[in-house]
């Protein structure tokens, strides 16, 4: 795939973009549907299914025994929490950032601790989003110094996450995907 081969190449940037689109291509259906739930709530929504169809765990053991490090440190990493920006663009206090941020990495280790599949994934995906925000909506710079820790996590950990998606979501035909945004006419 194109994200392999960005991956190859060490263009950590397209390698996340690329996994990005796979990841839309799986959960987006129909663009009325993201316009009255949302794009994020659809996701988790998604995500919520698929954990649904892991009767052997293997979402739970990718990011509890795989990736818990990069995980935490993603998490851990103020600059891909939406709150942050929203603080210092006004909106909210500093205070009120860090207490939802420690209780989002609190509410992932319980939801870890107690195999909350989607819970933990919704977390994670979160952090995800707004990496994705950045880089989508130019505020990271290509191949620039800042944010590579978290774009090369992000990318290892989708490199495995997004084949395990499409495998789930090929073992389970019967289930209703939805349309496409743009099927072929």
């Amino acid at each position: 795939s194109k994200a392999e081969e960005a991956r190859a190449n060490k263009d950590t940037d397209t390698e996340f973009i690329y996994y990005w689109i796979s990841f839309n291509a799986a959960y987006a259906n129909e663009f009325g549907e993201i316009d009255r739930v949302g794009e994020r709530e659809l996701f988790e929504s998604f995500l919520s299914k698929i954990a649904d169809l892991d009767t052997t765990e293997r979402l739970y053991q990718l990011i509890w025994q795989q990736f818990s490090g990069s995980i935490r440190l993603l998490m851990d990493n103020k600059f891909v929490y939406q709150p942050f920006w929203d603080y210092h663009r006004g909106r909210i206090s500093e205070e009120e950032w860090q207490q939802r941020f420690m209780a989002s990495k609190a509410a992932l280790n319980v939801a870890l601790a107690s195999k909350k599949v989607p819970v933990a994934m919704a977390k994670i995906f979160t952090r995800l989003y707004t990496l994705r925000n950045q880089i989508i909506h130019g505020g990271a710079t290509y191949n620039s110094q800042v944010n590579r820790e978290q774009l090369k996590d992000a990318c290892n950990l989708l490199n495995k996450l997004i084949p395990l998606i499409i495998a789930l979501m090929m073992s389970a035909p019967d289930q209703l995907w939805g349309e496409g945004c743009y099927p072929v006419v």
